[in-house]
């Protein structure tokens, strides 16, 4: 079973996150932009996600986040 954090969706934007296991010397990463859903009254599911050392951006489920063996909250 995955150990999982508590993360506000409200407050992701600009919050940095550090890879556990780095790809691409891709390991600190920022939240650019949260996702708004098609319809109004819908919460917010995916966010931007973009890595400081290539730029490279890329759309998720902010969830993903909460999983402790994937992401450090902060910039470690």
């Amino acid at each position: 079973m995955q150990s999982l954090r508590r993360v506000n969706p409200k407050k992701l934007l600009l919050s940095k996150w550090t890879a556990v296991k780095p790809q691409n010397k891709e390991k600190h990463f920022i939240v650019i932009k949260l996702i708004e859903p098609a319809l109004p009254n819908i919460k917010i599911e995916q966010i931007e996600l973009q890595a400081v050392y290539s730029n490279r951006a890329f759309i998720m489920p902010w969830r993903d986040l909460t999983e402790v063996d994937q992401w450090l909250q902060g910039w470690k």
